[in-house]
């Protein structure tokens, strides 16, 4: 059994022996592999990360990764070993993230506002009436 990193949305991810947050290392058995691993390291699944080693023990948790980059290599047997960067959200793009569900908590709040007061402009026209 291998260590294993798990994503958030419960993707299990079998690790080569060595392997630490800068440097994942993963083997697939062909570049469709590889590149379906890669797809699964979103935003949304590195929210919440947990490694477990291989005896089932968990090795570490972490939360709001980043993925920096990746490097492949194909073998001559057709695997793929792919070394994964990852990295913990820096303070300034965890900020942005804020800003971002703010401005968009605003447009929403904003919305509503506009359609209570023509409601209520509706309501007071009916009762003028």
């Amino acid at each position: 059994m291998k260590d294993t990193m798990i994503l958030h949305d419960g993707t299990v991810i079998e690790l080569e022996t060595g392997a630490s947050l800068r440097d994942i290392r993963v083997v697939a058995p062909d570049r469709a592999a590889m590149a379906a691993t890669w797809a699964k390291l979103t935003p949304e699944n590195l929210a919440v990360v947990q490694v477990k080693n291989e005896a089932g023990l968990t090795a570490g948790n972490y939360t709001d990764l980043v993925l920096d980059d990746e490097t492949s290599k194909v073998a001559a047997d057709g695997t793929v070993i792919t070394s994964y960067r990852l990295r913990p959200k820096t303070d300034l793009e965890r900020l942005e993230e804020r800003v971002g569900a703010v401005e968009t908590g605003q447009d929403v709040q904003d919305g509503a506002i506009n359609d209570l007061g023509t409601v209520v402009g509706e309501i007071a026209g009916e009762v003028m009436v």
